[in-house]
């Protein structure tokens, strides 16, 4: 079993920067077929992994697939296109159609294992510029909480990667609290990301489940793990939500009249709602410079990290021009500070 030494259970990782600014990406995705493999041997009559789509939709993931797939699945072609973009570091988290929560338990384990012996792999291969988020199987929790302590211990991971509900259940429901408790002993990041709108009927045209569904899944969340209490239990949780935090960071002063007004929604808080987002982290893959200068207007340019969605077509093709209209030392922060303490890394001695 693990213990809680926080901080020195991992010593900081050495990275390189080339600029003026460390630039790391907290938001990239590595996909590991050997495990796409063993889950497909498993359960050959597979879910999809995005339910709600169309065939139009169908035909363009096939050829985006197709296109990413050395990059998704690879190092090479990545370092290239980082050195491209002017990003230093990687956080190589895994594709979020790998999180394979419908699978039993004991399998769950297996392909996380898989997963996170592939992204560590990769890490190994380039370690000054990939950082690895390894998954869990929260199907179980204390199998979750187990592999968790491997990959951090023994993987050198900087934190697990998690969706946003599992089989629909929210992570409000009192069986994960000891994962969120466990992660928060840890000092470990958690980077949730949706994987399309659970309930999307509707949204299957134009791709909808991924524009509008990411977005309002990552929503959802965030307001369960507000009101359910969660983030008001566990204050030292390092959380970073993708796609901005979805749409909870625009619209929280709905959220904060519904405490004052309604006792309903202060049953397991003590505080505002919007006041629990101070405490978590968002990436700035929002495309909108509005929405960003939103973003750290509200909750500090040392809340916002550099995200790009590295490498799919709903990735952020400049990631570091769009964060360039900030100051210097709130582009600095976002670039690659704010990351670099949430995942332990350092520069060395003023190389």
């Amino acid at each position: 079993m693990g213990t809680g030494h926080n901080h020195s259970a991992h010593q900081p990782i050495v990275v390189r920067q080339r600029g003026k600014h460390l630039v790391v990406d907290i938001h990239a995705h590595l996909n590991v077929v050997a495990a796409e493999e063993a889950v497909r041997q498993a359960i050959p009559d597979l879910p999809r992994g995005l339910p709600f789509s169309c065939p139009a939709s169908d035909a363009v993931n096939g050829r985006m697939f197709a296109q990413i797939g050395s990059r998704l699945n690879g190092v090479a072609e990545r370092i290239e296109d980082m050195d491209r973009l002017g990003v230093d570091v990687q956080s190589l988290s895994p594709n979020p159609g790998q999180y394979y929560y419908f699978a039993p338990p004991e399998l769950g384990r297996e392909l996380a294992r898989t997963i996170n012996d592939g992204i560590a792999e990769a890490v190994a291969a380039v370690p000054d510029r990939l950082v690895g988020l390894g998954t869990v199987p929260l199907q179980d929790v204390d199998l979750a909480i187990t592999e968790m302590r491997r990959v951090v211990h023994d993987c050198g991971m900087r934190g697990i990667e998690i969706g946003t509900n599992v089989g629909g259940r929210d992570f409000s429901d009192p069986a994960f609290r000891p994962f969120f408790a466990a992660a928060e002993e840890l000092g470990i990041l958690l980077f949730m990301h949706p994987l399309g709108f659970t309930q999307g009927e509707r949204l299957s045209d134009h791709y909808l489940n991924n524009l509008i569904g990411n977005p309002l899944e990552s929503t959802i969340a965030l307001s369960h793990l507000i009101f359910g209490g969660v983030l008001d239990s566990h204050p030292g949780l390092k959380l970073c939500v993708a796609h901005g935090g979805g749409y909870v960071p625009a619209y929280s002063g709905r959220m904060d009249h519904a405490f004052r007004a309604r006792e309903d929604c202060r049953q397991l808080i003590a505080r505002e709602p919007s006041s629990y987002l101070k405490q978590i982290w968002f990436d700035s893959l929002v495309f909108d410079r509005g929405q960003l200068n939103h973003l750290i207007a509200t909750y500090g340019a040392d809340h916002v990290c550099l995200g790009s969605d590295y490498p799919f077509d709903m990735a952020e093709p400049d990631p570091v021009g769009f964060v360039s209209q900030l100051d210097n030392d709130k582009r600095a922060r976002v670039l690659g500070l704010n990351a670099a303490e949430l995942l332990s890394l350092t520069t060395g001695e003023d190389n």
